[in-house]
């Protein structure tokens, strides 16, 4: 076993340089002794591999490593996610179906499956009765007694509203549909194919114990870790950093036995309305999937906590990096806090190395004919060709609506970002096959600005264009 305060990088990746594992460390270390932590584990992972580990501990005989397992809570949130969203990629169910159609009797039958992944059901946030995190879930054995008799606390569809509830839900849909109780899905379906091995509902060693550190006196005690019954899918989940490592990258390239790259990305993008009191925040939440601009910097994952445990997963997928991070204390440790400054030191110490700039391999003329600048009335953007094979619009100056677009078999292009998301893009074209004018959602795109050629809504003034009448 490593030694427990220390760095690793794992073997058969492309080396950290030493200035960088220092400054990882040394951010721990901070966070730890700052956070009084009994234990902290932590791995980076950038371009798809883990390529550092770091653990702090004061408690003696504990050497945590990418093997110890923690108590991982609402990271197991988005496994239960991934669950649902195999489901609908199957065919099964809709995003968009009422929980009734699939799951009848529940009492919150009209809330949809996709405003359950993101928390906008408006169900409440905990259970009725005693502090379930503390208690057995046998005090809970039936849905009845995890939503109780006023389940709902917001109109459904109009906030997000975090709910523990609401995946509980979630986890028993998935065992109707798939005959078998959720953690058994979740090892045949997700665990063993992405070899998350030391990933399981209930612990097994080696394991850090959870504590709480008390809060004005350098003193600790052991924390309860209770079996949550039905509350499994919202929270139940020990895992490892060798193992949240792998889920990371899962979670930004996807992979075909799981979920395809294409449905990740659909989890990653926001769901949900950001509460009024996380707007600044830049916080929102996707399909089972937290989202947070950190100064610029879009952060994707999910954070967990259970009595005795912290604990995050967070990417930055245009970077290709990530972070992990478990301790087992109630509080103290700012765990998101500490993720968000391992990837950040990552990005800023070795930013990667760009691909060379290639040309296209073949182009259709009919494309590139569309490159070039075009004009929305009198504002300039420009129409690019690049190297993917997609087009890209964006502002010659200033602030404007970008958008890239993909074409499509009927010689359309369809917009996959921004304003312009789902939106098609078509170029008109006159009787001799010479392009018009660019149609994108009914905006028309003309080469001068207002072009007397193209038929611009509204005409265009005969005067032209002149100074301002005496």
């Amino acid at each position: 076993m490593k030694t427990p305060n220390a760095d690793q990088a794992p073997s058969g990746t492309e080396q950290l340089l030493p200035a960088t594992r220092r400054a990882l460390l040394h951010r721990l270390a901070v966070g730890q002794k700052e956070g009084r932590a009994p234990s902290v584990a932590a791995a980076v992972v950038r371009e798809g591999e883990t390529v550092w580990h770091g653990a702090r501990t004061c408690v003696p005989g504990h050497g945590p490593n990418e093997q110890v397992q923690y108590r991982i809570g609402s990271i197991t949130k988005t496994f239960t996610a991934v669950l649902v969203m195999r489901l609908r990629d199957e065919g099964l169910l809709e995003l968009g179906d009422p929980l009734e159609k699939h799951l009848p009797g529940t009492g919150v039958g009209e809330v949809t499956i996709a405003e359950l992944l993101s928390h906008t059901g408006g169900l409440a946030a905990e259970t009725p009765g005693s502090w379930w995190e503390r208690t057995p879930g046998s005090l809970r054995p039936t849905l009845g007694d995890v939503l109780g008799e006023t389940p709902f606390r917001h109109p459904t569809g109009r906030l997000h509203h975090y709910s523990n509830p609401g995946y509980t839900l979630l986890g028993a849909l998935v065992e109707k549909l798939r005959g078998a109780c959720w953690e058994d899905v979740l090892r045949r379906e997700v665990l063993d194919p992405l070899g998350l091995d030391r990933t399981s509902g209930r612990p097994q060693p080696p394991n850090a114990g959870g504590w709480a550190v008390h809060p004005w006196a350098d003193v600790m005690m052991p924390e309860p870790a209770e079996d949550l019954g039905l509350m499994a899918p919202a929270g139940q989940l020990w895992s490892t950093t060798g193992d949240l490592a792998r889920f990371a990258v899962f979670l930004m390239d996807g992979d075909d036995r799981v979920l395809s790259a294409q449905t990740l990305r659909e989890m990653r993008t926001p769901a949900a309305p950001a509460e009024t009191a996380d707007v600044s925040a830049g916080y929102t939440y996707g399909l089972g999937m937290q989202i947070q601009d950190q100064e610029g910097r879009v952060l994707v994952g999910h954070s967990g906590s259970l009595p005795g445990f912290l604990a995050t997963v967070t990417i930055s997928v245009e970077e290709r990096l990530g972070a992990v991070v478990l301790t087992n204390c109630t509080s103290g440790l700012a765990v998101g806090a500490v993720a968000a400054d391992l990837v950040r030191i990552v990005a800023e110490a070795e930013p990667p190395i760009p691909e060379p700039w290639t040309p296209l391999k073949d182009v259709d003329p009919a494309v590139l004919e569309l490159a070039g600048p075009w004009y929305w009335g009198t504002q300039a953007s420009a129409l690019r060709l690049t190297g993917d094979g997609t087009l890209e619009l964006s502002p010659l100056a200033g602030r404007g609506r970008s958008a890239r677009f993909r074409s499509r078999a009927d010689g359309t292009w369809i917009g996959l970002n921004g304003y312009y998301a789902g939106e098609i893009l078509r170029a008109v074209r006159r009787a001799d096959g010479s392009v018009s004018h660019l149609d994108l959602g009914s905006f028309v795109f003309t080469r001068e600005p207002y072009d007397r050629e193209a038929p611009v809504p509204g005409g265009v003034d005969p005067k032209g264009w002149g100074p301002l009448p005496a």
